[in-house]
């Protein structure tokens, strides 16, 4: 079993970490973050109406448009961005709602296991913030996106 961050997730961290680095309080046109990022516009698009949606940017249309973070960079954390374009880091289905309803879960003698690793990637991913990511030097750091 391996806990796998989607291409959209790790494109979504890539956008918003863009955004802090150049955290301006002005628009920046989404073309710009494609091409430093080298990622499709096309496919940013889809991403950045998620975070739209959620609060994360702000967009504005037309001349000097483009999209800057609707809040300070320390204001977010990767878990939060994570879970908003994955839905759940939960490594098992039982994790994943508001309460398990599995039948067997008064008897499963691996969800303890479970509920651990899924509350250390929690902690793990929660701790790690948008500003520390965007002061981070070149790829050859501890982090990889």
């Amino acid at each position: 079993m391996a806990l796998k961050i989607s291409t959209r997730g790790r494109y979504a961290l890539r956008v918003l970490i863009d955004l802090a680095e150049h955290n301006s309080g002005e628009f920046i046109p989404l073309k710009e973050i494609a091409a430093r990022q080298e990622i499709s516009e096309k496919y940013l698009e889809s991403i950045i109406v998620v975070l739209s949606k959620a609060g994360y940017v702000q967009g504005q249309r037309g001349k000097g448009g483009g999209y800057r973070l609707s809040r300070e960079p320390q204001l977010y954390t990767v878990g939060s961005v994570l879970r908003l374009i994955e839905g759940s880091l939960a490594p098992v289905a039982c994790l994943e709602g508001d309460h398990n309803t599995c039948p067997r879960a008064a008897a499963c003698k691996t969800l303890d296991m479970w509920t651990r690793f899924y509350d250390m990637t929690n902690e793990f991913f929660d701790g790690i913030t948008l500003d520390e990511l965007a002061a981070r030097g070149d790829a050859g750091d501890d982090y990889m996106i």
